[in-house]
């Protein structure tokens, strides 16, 4: 009885040998993917940015004696054309190839670095090449967190959902107010909310994993997650360079 009961501790430790070393692989995928697309997002934004290439997507003009970046029709549609495919992946990547999903987030982080590349124009490089540090940092210790704390952040997913579609709800309504200090809260609760739900979003990526899963729902659910973080990470970087970026 003793040597039965012996093995069978022996086969649950190796089981869960198994199964941590298979969730470390997985979230190492996870965060491959999303590190590649901020490279991507990065690179395009650049090149937008900083070479003739931009001129299909940005105008630089000057009213009133002050710089002022615009976007050409093209680059209204590469700004807007993200939505379609977070929406693609978010509703349709049961249905899709391990392959095409990954084409499908390679086109989309490259397509984001396209619009955000005004960023590169309007504040510093030394501000910006700060502000990415510190988002850098505060994502890191955060997704850290998210992943080793024995405390369950589901309860505050519909909060931070909440506060998502609040923060966007009031970005548009200032599209036509303009106003500064509804800009500064909108900042400052944006950098809240992102800020948590990158813990809520590892932890969630975390749970989301079975030793059952197949290569192929490993592959789609990798990308799923790595989109979930890079987002995270882009906008929060974003909140806090409206926040400390220094302009041009």
């Amino acid at each position: 009885m003793a040597d039965y009961d012996n093995r069978v501790l022996r086969g649950t430790a190796a089981d869960a040998g198994t199964i941590d070393a298979g969730l470390r692989a997985y979230l190492l995928r996870v965060y491959n993917y999303m590190l590649v697309g901020l490279a991507l997002t990065g690179a395009t934004a650049w090149l937008t940015a900083n070479t003739a290439f931009g001129s299909l997507f940005i105008q630089q003009t000057v009213v009133n004696g002050q710089f002022a970046v615009g976007l050409t029709l093209l680059g209204m549609i590469a700004l807007f054309a993200p939505i379609g495919l977070v929406l693609l992946l978010s509703f349709r990547i049961n249905r899709m190839s391990v392959s095409a999903a990954q084409t499908t987030f390679w086109i989309y982080a490259a397509l984001m670095g396209i619009g955000i590349a005004p960023v590169l124009l309007v504040y510093t490089s030394a501000s910006v090449a700060e502000v990415f540090f510190i988002t850098a940092a505060t994502f890191g210790a955060m997704s850290l967190w998210g992943y080793t704390t024995g405390r369950d952040l589901s309860g505050f997913g519909s909060f931070l959902f909440m506060g998502l579609i609040g923060i966007i709800l009031a970005s548009v309504v200032n599209m036509f107010l303009v106003s500064s200090a509804m800009q500064f809260v909108i900042s400052v609760a944006g950098v809240l909310i992102f800020t948590g739900l990158t813990a809520y979003d590892t932890q969630s990526i975390k749970l989301s994993y079975s030793a059952n899963m197949d290569g192929t729902a490993q592959g789609r659910g990798a990308i799923i997650g790595a989109l979930r973080l890079y987002l995270d990470f882009v906008n929060l970087f974003i909140m806090l360079l409206q926040l400390l970026g220094n302009r041009r």
